[in-house]
């Protein structure tokens, strides 16, 4: 079993943000981290569980993902992106980071634990210290939902 913690951040929504994770599987121990200069809380959460996912290199591997982001958990436990995917996500937000995570949560066995964010959670906890960190950073990564015109001029 693999176990993903997983966190977003973001200063104004949108605003600087970003994300952070930790992987564990037994003794082995990883944390990742990236942030965006222009983005929401939203997209974030789900950056560090779609992340948290790609780093994953063997398929068909059990993995529980721990987040305190019910956006996400619902979405897909209570199966409404698999309803938004059949409508083209029809005035849904988060398309391109959905369909992103589609294509990894169908290699695994994946299932979901909501923890209550900014309760002591240790690990929910450090997912959130990471996500801030990297939120304030130099050079933020482009979120290209946000800044699609901004690199078109700059092409």
């Amino acid at each position: 079993m693999i176990e993903i913690f997983t966190d977003g951040a973001s200063s104004g929504n949108p605003g600087p943000g970003g994300y952070g994770v930790i992987l564990r599987s037994g003794k082995h121990y990883k944390e990742l981290s990236e942030g965006y200069r222009k983005t929401t809380n939203n997209r974030m959460e789900l950056m560090a569980v779609i992340c948290g996912l790609e780093s994953i290199k063997l398929a068909g591997q059990q993995i529980m993902i721990f987040s305190d982001s019910k956006y996400i958990i619902d979405s897909v436990e209570k199966k409404w992106l698999f309803n938004w995917l059949k409508t083209g996500f029809k005035n849904k937000k988060n398309k391109d980071l959905w369909l992103r995570f589609l294509d990894v949560y169908k290699l695994h066995q994946v299932r979901f634990t909501w923890v209550k964010g900014h309760n002591g959670h240790p690990e929910n906890e450090r997912c959130d210290e990471l996500a801030v960190m990297a939120a304030q950073k130099k050079d933020l990564l482009i979120d290209t939902y946000f800044e699609r015109e901004e690199l078109k001029l700059n092409i």
